[in-house]
């Protein structure tokens, strides 16, 4: 498969954004694969305690890689608004710290430049308000530790941050 693009975003405890981009986008719907991880820090090989320490600079974050002609980079930013709430800065429900922050994660000139316009769509037409996500250029991911991945398949009760969920908003303007 040659026509594969990646997306890395951080909408809180890692966890819910892993599970229901599987959810939407998985079996056949556009998403290959995907890692929760660490992404947007200065430190080095950086751990789940040291992040969740708020000392490290990362954010927790979903690196997803997809195929284009399944699901657009577009489609992906929107989802990411619909399922967190991005008018909150580093914070997601009770999860509060910079490595619970919004963020999107650039790959190239034309991922920030579709971050930009769907982050102002997302502002004026969904949210009414400016919101909180921070659009910077991809860095050096890191991956979690490996009982992070799948986390919520393999621990059906665990933990799941409660403002993960999907708003039902009007498709935003072309």
């Amino acid at each position: 498969m040659s026509n594969v693009q990646t997306a890395t975003v951080a909408a809180g405890c890692f966890w819910g954004v892993e599970h229901l981009y599987r959810k939407n986008f998985g079996n056949g719907k556009g998403l290959i694969d995907a890692k929760v991880g660490y992404c947007g820090g200065p430190i080095p090989s950086p751990s789940y305690r040291a992040v969740c320490s708020g000392t490290t600079g990362h954010a927790e974050s979903l690196q997803m890689t997809f195929d284009p002609s399944i699901v657009t980079y577009r489609q992906l930013l929107e989802f990411f608004y619909r399922m967190h709430d991005p008018t909150t800065a580093n914070r997601q429900g009770p999860d509060v710290g910079t490595q619970y922050r919004s963020a999107i994660f650039t790959h190239g000139e034309e991922q920030q430049k579709i971050a930009e316009e769907i982050t102002d769509k997302v502002s004026k037409e969904w949210y009414k308000t400016p919101v909180s996500t921070q659009i910077v250029p991809a860095d050096k991911w890191w991956d979690a530790e490996e009982y992070h991945q799948l986390y919520l398949q393999n621990n059906p009760a665990g933990y799941e941050c409660p403002a993960h969920f999907i708003r039902p908003f009007p498709p935003l303007s072309d």
